[in-house]
């Protein structure tokens, strides 16, 4: 798959905007000052594909890029640190719903920061990926920031903080460096294969 070939095709506001035409969906989810869009970015090779923002919170509805004509990226709206309005919000949380129950994944990749135990928000998404029964696996994002004595302790609360089970992988991460960027696209890549 030519990891290249990238199009943006449709930000969605509601499910009525998902594509119609179906191809394998990778989800990215994550919260809004995590790294996401630089993550994106990471895997396809490029600067600023997937926009990267001075203030978190840039992505407010389900962003579909389409990968070679083989899958979609979908970009989901970051979580927990934004500025905006309850409002808006609560309007997040029905579209992510709405998505999560569409059933439509077929990875998901959810992306903390390695340097920090896990949020409240990072649980619940974790648990909306487990609840829903599609493959994830975890981004253990900023891992370039870390000393080496930390990575294993904090990838240990990682695991036990999102009470993932035994299969599901975490991969130390660096949006920044590339770490770790072999080891996601071959999950990605297996993912479509399915």
């Amino acid at each position: 798959m030519n990891f290249q070939k990238v199009e943006f095709l449709i930000s969605a506001a509601s499910p009525a905007g998902f594509p119609k035409n179906r191809l394998p969906e990778i989800a990215f989810a994550g919260k809004s000052n995590v790294g996401k869009s630089s993550v994106i970015n990471r895997i396809l090779n490029r600067k600023n594909f997937a926009r990267v923002g001075d203030k978190p919170g840039k992505t407010i509805h389900v962003n579909y890029f389409t990968i070679d004509q083989k899958c979609y990226f979908v970009d989901l709206p970051g979580y927990g640190f934004a500025k905006v309005s309850q409002a808006e919000k609560d309007r997040w949380g029905k579209l992510m719903e709405d998505y999560f129950a569409a059933g439509r994944i077929d990875l998901g990749v959810l992306i903390v920061d390695y340097r920090h135990p896990p949020t409240q928000n990072d649980v619940t998404m974790a648990r909306w990926f487990l609840d829903s029964g599609c493959p994830f696996v975890v981004v253990a994002n900023k891992m370039d920031k870390l000393k080496k004595s930390e990575l294993a302790p904090n990838l240990k609360t990682i695991r036990e903080d999102l009470e993932l089970p035994e299969q599901c992988p975490v991969i130390p991460f660096s949006a920044e460096k590339g770490n770790g960027r072999d080891e996601l696209i071959r999950l990605i890549l297996d993912a479509v294969e399915q």
